[in-house]
């Protein structure tokens, strides 16, 4: 059995737990009870940029995805087109935490998730109609997608609440050369259905349990990680990479994102070099 068809037993494993759960107690609750998504107004900096924040409140024992959501997470998807005024959207996510479930790894947020954007204005000292779209999941026994439509006028006056937004700020993961970071290597090879790539990471210890989290650009390429191990100070991960198209693809390691996480601290390293 191939990794993916490993995976996709899994799930169905869950969902077939879920659904009798769900024969034991009723409907499940509709997202709107566990789940609430509004905008943190935050304030234009010196340079004309606004700080903002989506803040996501979860109900009891409910979690929802980071960007990279792991084996069996729901990717989040934030789109702010038909927004005015709007040139350039960045995130700044928080270091997340690492779930495991029936076996599978997912990584995400639990109670809450501050997640500071800097909004780019296309024209200084104007307002901006922040509007668009979020799609997240959200789990309990059983994951159920969240839709919510956001709209919010964010003057360029702005001045709201500014210690939430600054406390998720500081939350953010270091940087590889905040950590230590002497060297990240990738070996890159393919498999049946997509790419297996091996990570050496010559960086001090993180923390204990220490887990890799590869990216790559195209969000809808599924990454499973495989094993992760330390030795002689390197930190080594095996990832497999399985695209839509299910075959072998182009990659460029330049391109590969690796976050490193442990014990609530995090370490986000850009590209890798070749053996």
């Amino acid at each position: 059995m191939s990794m993916r068809s490993a995976i996709s037993a899994a799930l169905i494993g869950l969902t077939a737990f879920a659904t009798a759960a769900f024969a034991g107690n009723g409907l499940p609750p509709a997202a709107d009870e566990v789940v609430k998504i509004d905008v943190l107004p935050g304030w234009r900096d010196e340079n004309g940029h606004h700080m903002a924040a989506l803040h996501i409140q979860l109900a009891d024992g409910w979690k929802t995805y980071w960007r990279a959501p792991g084996e069996a997470g729901i990717p989040p998807s934030l789109n702010w087109k038909g927004s005015g005024n709007l040139a350039g959207v960045q995130f700044h996510w928080p270091v997340p935490q690492v779930f495991y479930t029936s076996g599978l790894q997912t990584i995400g947020y639990s109670h809450e998730l501050v997640l500071p954007m800097t909004l780019v204005p296309e024209a200084d000292g104007k307002p901006i109609n922040l509007t668009g779209t979020v799609n997240l999941g959200v789990c309990l026994d059983v994951c159920m997608p969240k839709d919510a439509k956001v709209s919010i006028v964010l003057p360029a006056q702005a001045n709201g609440p500014k210690a939430p937004i600054k406390r998720a700020l500081r939350q953010r993961p270091d940087t590889a050369k905040e950590a230590g970071l002497r060297r990240a290597v990738c070996d890159v090879e393919p498999i049946a259905d997509g790419l297996r790539v091996t990570v050496k990471i010559d960086i001090p210890k993180v923390g204990s349990n220490e887990v890799v989290v590869v990216e790559t650009p195209d969000p809808s390429v599924w990454v499973s990680e495989v094993s992760t191990t330390r030795s002689a100070g390197v930190l080594t991960t095996v990832a497999e990479l399985v695209p839509g198209s299910g075959k072998p693809f182009l990659l460029n390691r330049s391109d590969l994102r690796m976050t490193v996480l442990a014990d609530g601290r995090g370490v986000d390293i850009r590209g890798c070099t070749g053996s």
